[in-house]
């Protein structure tokens, strides 16, 4: 009897002690340091295959106490499948309630203003986190999964910095850019100026891209935007030509010649009135506020001053004067 006494006290002895290191294994740091360790739990695993997974990739975690910590939390059936990383410092039950939220590596892509839609096909094929599943989709097709309402994806997309998941489908990106886009542009549209020139939403979208591509200079874009609208209510064709230079396309060697001024495209806003018919370029939250909100003034030309400023003028005589004085660095 005594004998069983001893055994039975053993027994309680070793399993308090078991419990107790299992709860300081359960808090204690995965790895206290060193670099973050990528891993990836497959679509459809439990918890003992999720463990094992993790172990592979390189996380030194016993797939059994990991498996056996996500039963006694209750949490075996709640994993949540994706790309995650373990950074040091991580508990194995901060592990588990990273992968029951769901709480996925990040990664991020940057559009930048003024960019053309060619150049963001460009950076996000090339982005090594997402899941190259467009890149065989030809433009149109590729608008057909994103919108019934456009098929020429020109200016369809904010410039902005976007999050997703590593691994996350191409098209997750372009659908977040063309959602940003279109709020951004019904917000604007909803605040325009009276009386503007533009049909629809779409028109305005276009002006705002040449906005964009004529100005680095934030502070003068409501007064480059008051030009073209001005030209567009006149008549007057808009000789701007970052439409010309769209209109080229390949042929463009980074040199606009009279001769391209010259050659009707239907981009060429030498030789045709009016708004190209697509927009040409991606334009950020101010070309898109300058393009339905322009400033208040007569001006009909603009001409560099080679600082990064504009000189603006209301006739022609005035601007040729401008134009001597900046650009043919000829005295007035």
């Amino acid at each position: 009897m005594a004998f069983i006494r001893k055994t039975i006290v053993l027994g309680v002895l070793v399993a308090a002690a078991a419990g107790a290191a299992f709860s300081w294994w359960s808090e204690a740091p995965i790895v206290a340091e060193g670099d973050t360790i990528p891993f990836v739990i497959n679509k459809g695993s439990g918890a003992h295959a999720a463990g094992q997974q993790i172990a592979e990739a390189g996380v030194p975690l016993q797939p059994l106490l990991f498996n056996l910590l996500t039963r006694v939390t209750g949490k075996s059936n709640k994993l949540k499948a994706g790309s995650y990383e373990l950074k040091p410092g991580t508990t194995p039950q901060r592990l588990i309630d990273q992968l029951v939220r769901g709480e996925f590596a990040q990664e991020s892509l940057t559009i930048i203003e003024g960019w053309t839609f060619r150049q963001m096909r460009q950076a996000i094929a090339a982005h090594q986190g997402l899941k190259h599943d467009t890149v065989n989709l030809s433009d149109s097709a590729l608008m057909a999964k994103l919108s019934p309402d456009y098929r020429e994806p020109e200016g369809l997309f904010f410039p902005d910095t976007y999050l997703f998941a590593k691994g996350a489908s191409e098209l997750q990106v372009y659908k977040q850019a063309h959602t940003a886009m279109l709020a951004h542009l019904a917000a604007a549209w909803e605040k325009r100026a009276p009386n503007l020139p533009y049909k629809d939403p779409y028109e305005a979208l276009t002006m705002a891209s040449i906005v964009e591509k004529e100005t680095g200079q934030k502070s003068e874009r409501a007064m480059i935007s008051a030009v073209f609208v001005n030209r567009l209510r006149l008549g007057m064709l808009l000789q701007t030509d970052p439409t010309v230079i769209y209109g080229m396309g390949a042929r463009y060697d980074g040199n606009i010649r009279k001769k391209d001024l010259e050659t009707d495209t239907p981009y060429n806003t030498y030789t045709r009135a009016g708004l190209p018919p697509t927009p040409i370029a991606l334009p950020g939250q101010q070309s898109l506020t300058a393009a339905l909100a322009p400033a208040q003034t007569g001006a009909l030309y603009f001409v560099a001053r080679g600082n990064g400023t504009s000189h603006f003028s209301d006739n022609l005589p005035e601007h040729n004067r401008a134009v001597n004085q900046y650009q043919r660095l000829l005295k007035q």
